[in-house]
């Protein structure tokens, strides 16, 4: 009995230890898993720093070209295509910082064109007003041109051209010869047309030349305090309607009254392009929740302005949509 007794005595003990070390293990498990984690979050947390490190830097790089490009350039006169978005506004603003310190002129020429949303003229007036500068604004009808009038693939190239030879012109009664524009690194890598036009024509891009893309133009106008630096896009209205189909200023407008009044309930990107008797409605993708929420509403509008149907992309709002199958 004695010996039952003793080998219980240690079967007891030997199932103690095993629940020791079992606890020790666990714990030592909870102590390593803690550690990785912290040791991963330490890890994101340097990175993350390290991400923001280099884009810091990299602003500044760019911050100090594009100073010194103006530097350069602002020992004379300047002429700088204005349409008051974000890109033409720093340009603005750098140009006219360098320009108090050379004396020189900066004049800021905007196109008064039925092809671009009314507000954006108001806005250009606004953002020089902030900024300062000469305004000179140019009115212009695109579409007595028949070139561009029936909306070829090179429609952007044809309506760069007639422009840019006004602003040339009006440069050369300043006896201007650098004439700016807003055209960025992103531009160059998508199908602009009207790039080629800019070129044959000797305009100077400094945000394309320089390597500036338009997420780093925001920044930096955030920087300066320019009004309009998250200001979304405003294109040509000619690039809501397929090529081929002509251009009427009646159906843009209707379109353009569409945009204004979704842009009144709906933040982000916006665009209406035509297809037929079929509009189809490029939003920001985490605006979908709300514009289903407006869909009766939407639709009704709509349809008051002479479309039949209305429909959501749901890829969502990407510029260039109308480009899709055009290999630049």
């Amino acid at each position: 009995m004695a010996k039952i007794g003793d080998q219980t005595e240690r079967n007891g003990r030997e199932r103690k230890e095993d629940r020791e070390e079992t606890e020790e293990s666990k714990a030592v498990q909870i102590d390593a898993d803690q550690n990785g984690t912290k040791q991963n979050e330490t890890r994101k947390r340097e990175a993350t720093q390290t991400a923001s490190d280099w884009k810091d830097r990299t602003i500044k790089e760019k911050f100090s070209q594009l100073e010194k490009y103006f530097q350069k350039i602002a020992l004379k006169d300047v002429c700088l295509a204005f349409s008051g978005g974000v890109d033409s506004s720093l340009l603005l603003r750098v140009a006219v910082n360098e320009a108090a310190r050379t004396g020189k002129k900066v004049y800021a020429v905007t196109f008064d064109s039925r092809l671009h949303p009314s507000c954006d003229l108001e806005i250009a007036r606004q953002v020089v007003r902030e900024i300062g500068g000469i305004h000179q604004i140019l009115r212009i009808d695109e579409l007595e041109q028949e070139e561009i009038r029936t909306n070829p693939q090179d429609r952007c190239y044809q309506c760069k051209r007639l422009l840019f030879e006004r602003l040339k012109s009006f440069a050369d009664t300043k006896g201007i010869s650098v004439i700016l524009d807003g055209t960025n690194e992103d531009d160059l890598h998508v199908y602009r047309p009207g790039i080629r036009a800019l070129r044959e024509l000797g305009i100077l891009s400094p945000l394309a030349e320089l390597h500036i893309t338009k997420d780093q133009v925001k920044e930096m106008a955030a920087f300066y305090g320019i009004s309009v630096a998250a200001r979304p896009s405003t294109p040509c209205m000619a690039t809501r309607i397929p090529y081929g189909q002509k251009l009427d200023y009646e159906i843009l407008a209707k379109i353009a009254e569409g945009e204004a009044h979704l842009r009144s309930k709906i933040g982000g990107n916006i665009r209406l392009r035509l297809h037929g008797n079929i509009i189809r409605l490029e939003v920001d993708c985490e605006e979908f929740i709300q514009v289903l929420k407006m869909r009766e509403e939407i639709v009704g509008y709509m349809r008051n302005l002479g479309f039949d149907y209305v429909t959501l992309d749901l890829e969502g709002f990407r510029s260039g949509s109308m480009d899709l199958h055009i290999v630049s």
